[in-house]
């Protein structure tokens, strides 16, 4: 029973008690009766004017009750000139612009965290309670090379990118270097805030890739140009010395020194080799900026199986071409990615035994290259340092064809990567910008 019955109640049965006793006392006496009954209705006025007195604050009180259950913190009450209730009116208009204030200030804080996330360089993934995907911001999504729709609200062990991968088996706190595709290289940190009593998860996704990839090639830079220079110190004297004694005929001359003559002559094979080696791994460090200029990319295809159809055909490999109608034409260096071509095509066609199939696929929509062969393909743990400086499969690789295809194409602002889908397709991709 609510307070206002109660007491309604409470003041009805008390005048009706009220008047049944003034008639049963004062019934003889009518002026006594009179007095008594004015006495009850005045009581009885009295009562109304109290009891409007007390139920208001209270249906005040309940008004701005309402306020705060709909959340309008803009309701305040004026004042009415009665001392009890101008002070409720006085604490629950303060409480009010306090309230308002604070929801002020956290809409704000909210808005700038939001924006902070939407433009940061670095990769945040939100999770809600239960470990879906809450909120993504652009430059995950470009990372992870999806759109908001086929990430959000949905689990994180159900996502299947590499970087998902990773990040299930980190626990927050935590703190990993990946390198998933083998290309670009990413900072994972895993971490929690509490969110009304419960405890979330958020990632951040950093791209190191281009850190790195300047980081090694100064420390490879060094090195190379340490090695080039005492080799050509060493091997040019040397060479020099072996070729004057080898033209001159009267050291030879009634004596039968063809083994030692072939000795020098191989020994000078092999310096003109080691000076090849060392100017490969010169490119690295001597490569120029890309001079981009209009390139008909299916001319220069058809040109690089041209160049190395014979080494194709030495291995009973077939080229097999899936161009796209028209002219493909793409800003970039020519001779530049003319070696990317010759190196990626080289390394498919090591990659195959003896009878298979390169194939050159060109998409105008994505504006893509896709070289695919059918070798033996690439294991889960050579990916991770396919495009490392110096790493190679090969058992006399020099491991500079891929860090020198990795170079140019990061120098063009190209996209690409290297997996294997099947067993026997592996694809070489390459997007253009």
């Amino acid at each position: 029973m609510r307070l206002r019955t109660k007491y309604i109640l409470f003041v009805v049965i008390l005048h009706l008690v009220a008047l049944v006793l003034t008639y049963f006392i004062f019934n003889k006496d009518k002026i006594w009766f009179i007095v008594s009954e004015v006495f009850v209705i005045i009581s009885i006025v009295i009562a109304i004017q109290l009891y409007r007195q007390l139920i208001q604050p209270l249906k005040t009180l309940m008004q701005g009750v309402d306020a705060i259950k709909d959340r309008d913190f803009n309701v305040k009450f004026l004042s009415t000139g009665k001392h009890e209730i101008d002070q409720l009116t006085d604490v629950y208009n303060q409480m009010m612009d306090e309230l308002r204030t604070e929801r002020t200030r956290q809409e704000q804080q909210h808005f700038f965290l939001e924006k902070l996330i939407f433009t940061s360089p670095t990769g945040i993934v939100i999770l809600d309670y239960d470990d879906k995907v809450q909120q993504i911001n652009p430059k995950a999504l470009q990372i992870i090379g999806s759109e908001a729709n086929r990430v959000l609200n949905y689990p994180i062990d159900k996502l299947k990118h590499p970087l998902f991968e990773q990040i299930k088996l980190i626990r927050s706190g935590e703190t990993v270097m990946v390198k998933a595709d083998g290309i670009n290289n990413y900072k994972l940190q895993k971490s929690h805030f509490i969110d009304r009593g419960f405890s979330r998860h958020f990632i951040m996704i950093e791209d190191l890739t281009a850190e790195i990839v300047a980081a090694e090639k100064n420390v490879y830079g060094k090195v190379i140009r340490m090695m080039a220079h005492e080799v050509n110190n060493t091997v040019g004297p040397v060479n020099s010395i072996m070729q004057s004694a080898l033209k001159t005929d009267q050291l030879w001359a009634g004596h039968k020194f063809n083994t030692l003559k072939d000795a020098l002559q191989v020994a000078v094979d092999r310096n003109q080799n080691l000076n090849f080696f060392m100017r490969n791994f010169a490119e690295l460090v001597k490569l120029p900026p890309a001079n981009k200029q209009p390139v008909n990319l299916h001319h220069l295809i058809t040109s690089v199986a041209k160049l190395m159809g014979v080494k194709a055909q030495e291995k009973q490999i077939e080229f097999e071409f899936v161009l796209t109608d028209g002219q493909f034409t793409i800003m970039a260096d020519d001779q530049q990615m003319e070696q990317v071509l010759i190196n990626i095509v080289k390394n498919a066609i090591e990659a195959i035994e003896t009878g298979g199939q390169i194939t050159f696929t060109t998409t105008a929509n994505r504006k893509s290259l896709v070289i695919s062969d059918t070798g033996a393909g690439i294991s889960p743990a050579q990916t991770a340092n396919l495009f490392s400086p110096f790493f190679s499969t090969k058992k006399d690789g020099q491991g500079i064809g891929l860090t020198l295809v990795r170079e140019i194409l990061v120098n063009h602002g190209f996209d690409f990567s290297l997996k294997t889908i099947t067993r026997e397709k592996t694809d070489f991709t390459i997007t253009f910008s």
